[in-house]
């Protein structure tokens, strides 16, 4: 007869092995008696009149009574934009202008807004620094200065 193949290591594993196994089926066993408690209804978040989250469901007289009182505060859609007038002359000044690319750009001095000025919009050479005033005329990525006069 031959030796028998189970050696102290292999059983020792094998116990390691089947403790893991029962700490396992034990977690599974807690986590399932925690989650099995909690039904649908404990686990649900409700949202109330004011728009605060609760655990109690709201009262729908309430909820409906609250709805009634001021809905005008509910924009569907965008707001249209007014039309501006571009042909208003506007002033500024030239923020940055690259001579050898022939383009800059213009911060308007009341809102701080940059447009886009390209070398076929001056009527006289212009530098970084420069006041100036311009009109402004659509492209075909927003406004560009146009007709773009330094301010002495």
């Amino acid at each position: 007869m031959g030796r028998s193949q189970e050696t102290f290591s292999k059983k020792e594993n094998e116990k390691k092995k089947a403790k893991k196994r029962q700490e396992k089926q034990q977690k599974r066993d807690e986590r399932r008696d925690v989650t099995s408690d909690g039904s649908l209804e404990n686990m649900m978040a409700y949202v109330d009149e004011y728009g605060n989250i609760t655990d109690t469901p709201p009262d729908p007289i309430k909820k409906k009574k609250a709805l009634e009182q001021d809905i005008s505060f509910i924009e569907i859609g965008t707001p249209k934009q007014e039309e501006e007038d571009l042909t208003i002359p506007k002033k500024g000044k030239i923020d940055f202008f690259n001579d050898a690319k022939g383009f800059g750009f213009i911060k308007e001095l009341g809102t701080q807004e940059k447009y886009f000025v390209h070398v076929n919009g001056l009527t006289e050479e212009v530098r970084e620094g420069d006041q100036v005033s311009f009109e402004l005329e659509k492209g075909l990525k927003g406004l560009n200065a146009v007709n773009v006069k330094r301010i002495a």
